[in-house]
């Protein structure tokens, strides 16, 4: 068995469409990125590579990349666990965390895991998200950006 752990962190914009855990929240404020700039499947995606030793979502989505631009994060999500998939790794689990302050997940959180399940085709008892806040503390804490954290363990298929 592998575990990996991924990381991601954008900043919060005006005009922008709030897109986490695959699902559009309504808000006036999206974050920023060269995809849809969903900071859980981001984390999520960098954890299932890193578990697989692939390396990191830049290496295989440069956000400099034309192609990549405004792409759903679901798709890079799915086109990473093809690649992991290929690689002889399958998931045991994941668990995801949004730290922000804003906005509250626990009314979506079931949808979010369920669109993050279905993109791997998992069961969706195998992708776990939650939140925290940090108090009021640094970047998250003042609401000028969310940032995800996510473990998966995988084991070979």
């Amino acid at each position: 068995m592998r575990i990996g752990l991924g990381a991601d962190a954008h900043e919060l914009v005006e005009g922008r469409r709030l897109v986490l855990g695959g699902i559009e929240l309504n808000s006036p404020r999206g974050l920023a990125g060269h995809s849809d700039g969903d900071v859980i499947a981001h984390a999520l995606v960098d954890a299932i590579l890193g578990a697989a030793g692939l390396g990191d979502i830049g290496g295989l989505f440069p956000s400099g990349a034309p192609e990549w631009e405004g792409a759903s994060s679901l798709d890079l999500l799915a086109r990473a666990y093809a690649q992991v998939r290929e690689a002889g790794w399958k998931l045991v689990n994941a668990d995801c965390l949004l730290v922000g302050e804003e906005p509250r997940i626990a009314p979506v959180r079931e949808r979010m895991r369920a669109r993050l399940a279905e993109t791997l085709a998992v069961e969706p008892d195998l992708v776990n998200v939650r939140a925290t806040t940090t108090d009021g503390l640094g970047f998250t804490g003042r609401g000028e950006g969310l940032a995800a954290l996510a473990v998966a363990l995988l084991e070979p298929n």
